[in-house]
């Protein structure tokens, strides 16, 4: 068994930020004084509440101490102490406990390693509705060749809004053989994690708008996911780009913009012998062009991929042609 892959919302020790953490994720007592603590930012408080409540059992505080000894907050950061009281609580089957505890034991630094154990917490984390539980549990199960139950898990995990679930139930469903591969419900779980802003589902879904995979062909809109992207600083949507821009694919054909946004790529670590002859090619003149351009693009950064709620509350994210109404079956799954 490899370890899990730890979805992009936090998943391990590095979660939310305490003024985002949800009482149930401390058990489904009523919030108390250690707790009300937590949330004001009063963490040395809130641990010495806790403490004497953890040691006598109280699950709630158990995992409000693990929380405050694995972010460091108001005290060290202290892994062995987040793994003892992770564990407490994972014994009296508090699901977040038994998700974090199954991610120590896997790791193995502050547990002994304990793959079966970990698989079981997980497993017991995923069943009782842990979004991250269940994406984690998918990719030990892919690991182990269940597909069919790994789906499963991704799905409710998808279902729940997780972005890592969505674009990797998406995969799933696409790679399947024959006709059990279903292309367009693929693609509606690349629009939502898309529209989360996930920049590897938008790369991909950009691509199969391009090509036509799983529905209509729109190759300007599919140029402006991989846009959104590559603004954003993903280095392989940038290289994508450069790709369409030298094709004239869903944007008019530009080799200087081509070469710029690859050699933002290559700044970025990516070699594309491909896009390496295409700049052989080049003139000097153009050359220096491209430099220029990107000096340009590097300067705006990530701003003209900046994805803000709209006056009107409803949080949009994708590309102008599929706001101003273009290809509409897009918009939902």
């Amino acid at each position: 068994m490899t370890a899990p892959a730890v979805a992009q919302d936090g998943g391990a020790v590095t979660g939310p930020q305490a003024s985002e953490v949800a009482p149930s994720r401390f058990g489904t007592r009523e919030a108390d004084p250690a707790y009300g603590a937590y949330q004001r930012g009063l963490y040395i408080t809130a641990l010495r509440l806790a403490l004497p409540r953890a040691e006598e059992g109280d699950s709630a505080a158990q995992t409000l101490a693990a929380e405050i000894y694995a972010r460091g907050l108001g005290v060290p950061r202290n892994g062995a102490e987040a793994a003892r009281w992770y564990e407490a609580a994972a014994e009296q089957d508090v699901a977040e406990a038994q998700f974090q505890t199954a991610l120590i034991l896997l790791d193995g630094d502050f547990l002994p390693r304990d793959e079966e154990r970990a698989f079981d917490l997980m497993k017991a984390a995923a069943d009782a509705g842990n979004p991250t539980a269940q994406f984690n549990l998918a990719q030990i199960l892919l690991d182990q060749g269940d597909e069919a139950e790994a789906a499963t898990y991704l799905e409710r995990s998808a279902e729940t809004g997780l972005a890592d679930a969505q674009y990797a139930l998406a995969l799933v469903i696409a790679s399947r053989d024959g006709d059990d591969a279903d292309f367009e419900t693929a693609r509606g779980w690349l629009v939502r994690a898309a529209h989360q802003n996930y920049d590897t589902a938008q790369i991909e879904l950009g691509s199969w708008l391009v090509e036509g995979i799983g529905g209509l062909r729109d190759m300007e809109t599919g140029f402006a996911w991989i846009d959104l992207a590559a603004r954003a600083g993903n280095v392989a949507a940038r290289n994508r780009l450069a790709k369409l821009y030298w094709a004239g694919m869903g944007v008019e054909g530009d080799r200087i913009a081509a070469a710029a946004w690859y050699m933002l790529a290559r700044q970025g670590g990516l070699i594309d012998p491909i896009m390496e002859d295409f700049l052989v090619g080049l003139s000097d003149d153009q050359i220096e062009a491209a430099r220029t351009r990107m000096s340009e693009l590097e300067q705006a950064g990530s701003e003209a991929a900046t994805l803000e709620e709209p006056a009107g509350g409803a949080a949009e994210t994708e590309p102008a042609s599929l706001a101003d109404g273009e290809n509409n079956e897009e918009v939902q799954p």
